[in-house]
């Protein structure tokens, strides 16, 4: 599937990215965890493509897919605190920027614009995982789940975003891989951009999200966001 034809943006202040699944591949550091839980209770490993599709969904997700056990059970709290504090002793194994992401930040750096990410996931993760992928010093934002009273897809994360780089939100794009993305960047009044390469779930797929713009790749978004893409960067 191509991408879609979406006029270009008429102005463009700041570019805001969730960080699992959108600008970074986190999947293998999040299942970790539940693969780990699942083998010391006697279950084998479940391929990394199957727990995939729930990493943007962090804990509540993985451990509802790896253990079958949802927010609600009563046993979910212990298992989240377990599952959390293996992950944090390990976020940083193989995640990576995305194939292409590093040209994309680099284009939007060239252009002088702003940009950020606004997580889901607490901040004191947020924060050492974008130093490790080398970006944090080169971001305006860092937001995690806990740095606002709301989470997405509520938009004051994204909202606080926009106050911290100090733009308007109508002129600014949000991306992501989760349609509570899409729903929190239009909720802030932003362009959405949903990023089909990520994550995505296993509920909608992202063509029905209702995003401004859907890739397949990141640097599809380049032409739509009006930067030029540099030589051999990727």
């Amino acid at each position: 599937m191509t991408e879609r034809a979406i006029p270009p943006l008429p102005t463009l202040q700041a570019v805001f990215f969730d960080l699992d699944g959108t600008l970074a591949d986190t999947a293998a550091d999040l299942a970790a965890p539940v693969n780990a839980m699942r083998i010391e209770r006697g279950l084998p490993a479940l391929p990394l493509e199957l727990l995939r599709p729930f990493a943007s969904a962090g804990a509540r997700g993985l451990l509802g897919r790896g253990l079958g056990i949802d927010k609600d059970d009563p046993r979910f709290p212990a298992l989240r605190d377990e599952f959390l504090a293996r992950y944090e002793q390990a976020m940083c194994v193989h995640t990576r920027l995305f194939d292409g992401m590093t040209g994309v930040v680099e284009a939007i750096e060239r252009a002088g614009i702003p940009w950020g990410v606004v997580s889901n996931k607490v901040e004191r993760y947020v924060r050492p995982i974008m130093a490790h992928l080398g970006v944090l010093d080169r971001a305006v934002t860092a937001i995690g789940g806990d740095t606002t009273a709301f989470t997405k897809p509520h938009p004051e994360p994204l909202l606080h975003a926009a106050r911290l780089a100090g733009v308007d939100p109508s002129a600014c794009v949000y991306v992501g891989d989760d349609l509570r993305d899409i729903e929190a960047g239009r909720a802030a009044g932003m362009r959405t951009v949903a990023a089909a390469y990520g994550f995505c779930g296993d509920v909608l797929p992202p063509e029905q999200w209702g995003a401004d713009l859907l890739v397949h790749t990141p640097d599809a978004m380049l032409p739509w966001l009006a930067l030029p893409a540099a030589p051999g960067i990727t």
